[in-house]
C-alpha cells in the first residue's frame, strides 16, 4: 500500500486515541465530533485489517499491531509538525496538546501546582497528565512518545535518552515534635528507631537503605506505603521516622513535625529530568521542557533545609 493512497489524517486520529484511551477524549483533543473520530477509526481498521483498539471497560486498549505502530507513527507525525513549526513556531496560547509527565509522588506536589498556575491563562489548550512509570520502562515510554518528560534519580539509560540535573539536596529525617529523639538524633538512635518507607514498589530497600547497607547498617521498616502524605500523617501520630530528600520536604505540610539532618554519612539525592532526543527539536516539547527546567531551577534556589 503506497502512502500516496493513504489518508494521513487517520494517523493523527490514531495517535490521539492511543494517547487518550478514549474516543470521546480524542475527539475533544482533535476538536472533532465523537462520530467523526469513530468513523476515522473504522476506516483505519479497514485499511490495516486490524481492530487496533479493543474496549476494556471505559478504556480503548491498543492491540499488538497498534503498539507496534505507535512509535513510527509518532516519529513521522513529529517530523511533519517540526516542518510546520520551524516556520511558524509554537504558539502556546493556541495549541491543543496533552503532555505526559512521569513524576513520583513527592514531585507531583512540587511541580504540578506551579506549572498549572502558569498554563491556566498562558496556555488554555495545554493539558498535563502525571503518572508513575517503572524505571525499567522509562526509556521505552520516552522513546514511544507515550511519555514526554520524566523526573527521577540518576539512571543508566540508553544514549538516546537525554537528561539534565535539576534538584539536589541532602536527606532529612522527619518526626513529630513530641518524639523522644526531637532533642537530638544520632546514628545509633536512628537505627534503633522504627521507620516508614515511601515506595511505589511492593518490596525492596529504599535509596537510603542501599547507602546504609554499604556501611553494614540496617534499619527497621515498620510501615511501607505509596504516598508521602500518608507517611506524614502516620509520623504525626506515631514515633515512626520518615527519611526523605530535603528537596521534597519543603513542599509538604509539616504541621506538628520537625526536620533533622540525616545523622549518617550518606550522599544527598540528585534528581534528573529525562526526555528522548527525538523530542529535542519539537518546539512544543521544547516549550514545556524549558518551563519545567526553569521552575525546578527556581525551586532549587529556594531550598532551605532546617537542620535544627
Amino acid at each position: 500500500m503506497h502512502v500516496s493512497r493513504f489518508d494521513l489524517n487517520l494517523f493523527v486520529v490514531f495517535d490521539a486515541i492511543y494517547t487518550e484511551g478514549s474516543l470521546t477524549r480524542a475527539a475533544r483533543v482533535l476538536n472533532l465530533t465523537q462520530p467523526a473520530v469513530s468513523h476515522a477509526l473504522g476506516r483505519l481498521r479497514d485499511r490495516l485489517d486490524d481492530p487496533l483498539f479493543v474496549r476494556q471497560g471505559a478504556r480503548m486498549v491498543p492491540t499488538v499491531r497498534a503498539r507496534a505502530m505507535i512509535s513510527p507513527v509518532r516519529h513521522a507525525l513529529g517530523g511533519f509538525q517540526r516542518c510546520l513549526s520551524e516556520e511558524g513556531g509554537f504558539d502556546a496560547s493556541e495549541a491543543e496538546r496533552t503532555f505526559v509527565l512521569g513524576l513520583r509522588d513527592g514531585l507531583e506536589g512540587r511541580l504540578l501546582p506551579a506549572l498549572m498556575s502558569q498554563f491556566m491563562d498562558e496556555a488554555p489548550g495545554i493539558r498535563l497528565q502525571s503518572l508513575t512509570v517503572s524505571r525499567r520502562q522509562m526509556a521505552t515510554e520516552l522513546a514511544s512518545g507515550r511519555l514526554d518528560l520524566a523526573c527521577d534519580v540518576m539512571l543508566a539509560l540508553p544514549e538516546a535518552i537525554e537528561h539534565q540535573a535539576v534538584l539536589s539536596g541532602p536527606l532529612v529525617v522527619m518526626m513529630r515534635e513530641s518524639h523522644p529523639l526531637a532533642a537530638g538524633l544520632d546514628l545509633p538512635a536512628y537505627l534503633a528507631a522504627q521507620h516508614v518507607l515511601v515506595s511505589s514498589r511492593r518490596e525492596g530497600p529504599g535509596l537510603e537503605d542501599f547507602g546504609l547497607a554499604r556501611q553494614g547498617y540496617r534499619r527497621h521498616i515498620r510501615l511501607r506505603c505509596q504516598h508521602y502524605q500518608a507517611a506524614i500523617s502516620t509520623v504525626q501520630q506515631t514515633d515512626l521516622l520518615l527519611t526523605m530528600p530535603a528537596t521534597l520536604a519543603g513542599q509538604l505540610d509539616r504541621q506538628g513535625l520537625i526536620l533533622k539532618a540525616f545523622p549518617g554519612d550518606l550522599p544527598g539525592l540528585e534528581m534528573h529530568l529525562y526526555w528522548h532526543r527525538d523530542q529535542s527539536a519539537d518546539p512544543g516539547h521544547s516549550w514545556l521542557r524549558q518551563r519545567v527546567l526553569a521552575l525546578l531551577k527556581e525551586q532549587q534556589k529556594q531550598l532551605i533545609v532546617n537542620n535544627e
